[in-house]
């Protein structure tokens, strides 16, 4: 007992001496929260001050060939972004649309070309500094700074030899990478007010909330010898993702439903309160985003799981489950996230329509 009580003593001492500690290290400019928080350390700053600049300030030591980086590209990258940086039916093209005299001239031509069938990541970005940092700071996407910066060298040296910016034996880093010229370079300016405190807005409007139009009338649309030219586009949706697009096998609406908007009010309600199918649950909560019908995406493919169980007892109360509590493991390491919010009813639904192979 004497033991015991002595032991507490001590352990209440070491309370009040990291009590203390603590509020030493917790004085706040400011007496209005006076104990709260404390000045973060260099270490702490440096852990999450890793952007890089323009103008490279903040960017690490470092080097990578794009040889290394197609290793590391196969391994963590190519699964959403496609072997060659085309997307791989997830994302948009990081590679495409450039050409060497637009690396000559520093603008990228196809930006204005109505052919031109998508804007990728080469087109658009105007530093090579942008690739790195975010490249750095943010993938892959389900394990985001666990890139070294010599991996970050040798994954920028890749899509950048893919893109055909620089040779497939270059090695890239902190050394040389101001020496890159992007297809772009040319495309973005500095001097605006986003940029320097003193620099000239680049929107110039004024707040306009007089006078409104109680109509809008449509302004863009396809010419009617494109508009159907290669199908109906409404049936051309990715199997995952957002749904859009007009049913072009048909005239094009010359006007909204109505000058008020009442009535696409009136249709969104409706559709709200309107009882959900299994399709339309299987979109309206985003399982599209990680499971297409029929090819593999983040998991597995709608028919990849109806033919694993198909036949086998108990698959739809497991799947059920499944799909409430969320997890991990049957088809690899990225969880899918729990869904406590549907009711049972809808939860058997959509399992039903997933065993079903989505008929």
């Amino acid at each position: 007992m004497f033991k015991l009580a002595k032991l507490k003593t001590r352990l209440g001492f070491v309370a009040l001496l990291l009590v203390h500690s603590q509020w030493s290290f917790a004085q706040p400019d400011s007496a209005k929260f006076t104990g709260i928080g404390r000045v973060a350390t260099p270490a702490e700053v440096a852990a999450w001050d890793i952007d890089v600049r323009p103008d490279f300030k903040g960017l690490p030591k470092g080097y990578g060939s794009a040889e290394k980086g197609q290793v590391i590209w196969e391994a963590k990258c190519a699964n959403c972004h496609g072997t060659f940086g085309e997307s791989n039916e997830i994302f948009t093209p990081i590679v495409g649309g450039t050409s060497k005299e637009d690396i000559k001239n520093g603008r990228v031509a196809s930006l204005n070309d109505m052919k031109q069938p998508q804007r990728t990541t080469l087109m658009k970005v105007s530093t090579v500094s942008t690739l790195w940092d975010y490249i750095y700071r943010a993938m892959p996407w389900n394990a985001p700074r666990s890139l070294s910066p010599d991996d970050t060298y040798a994954l920028v040296a890749f899509i950048l030899s893919l893109g055909e910016i620089v040779p497939d034996d270059f090695v890239l880093s902190n050394a040389n990478i101001a020496d890159v010229k992007m297809p772009n370079r040319n495309g973005m300016t500095t001097k605006h007010g986003m940029w320097t405190a003193t620099g000239k807005p680049d929107v110039n409007g004024s707040n306009c909330m007089h006078n409104c139009v109680p109509f809008v009338q449509i302004g863009s649309t396809l010419p009617s010898f494109a508009r159907d030219a290669h199908g109906n586009i409404a049936d051309q949706n990715r199997t995952y993702g957002p749904y859009r697009g007009a049913d072009t096998t048909k005239p094009p609406i010359s006007a909204l439903p109505s000058s008020s908007g009442l009535a696409i009010v009136s249709a969104a309600q409706a559709s709200s309160v309107a009882p959900k199918g299994p399709s339309a649950l299987f979109k309206s909560e985003n399982c599209s985003a990680c499971h297409a019908l029929n090819s593999k995406l983040v998991g597995p493919s709608i028919s990849e799981v109806a033919k694993k169980y198909e036949g086998q007892n108990g698959a739809q109360e497991k799947l059920v489950t499944k799909v409430k509590m969320g997890g991990a493991g049957i088809w690899g390491v990225i969880p899918m996230p729990a869904y406590p919010q549907l009711s049972d009813d809808d939860r058997k639904a959509l399992v039903s329509w997933i065993l079903s192979g989505g008929k």
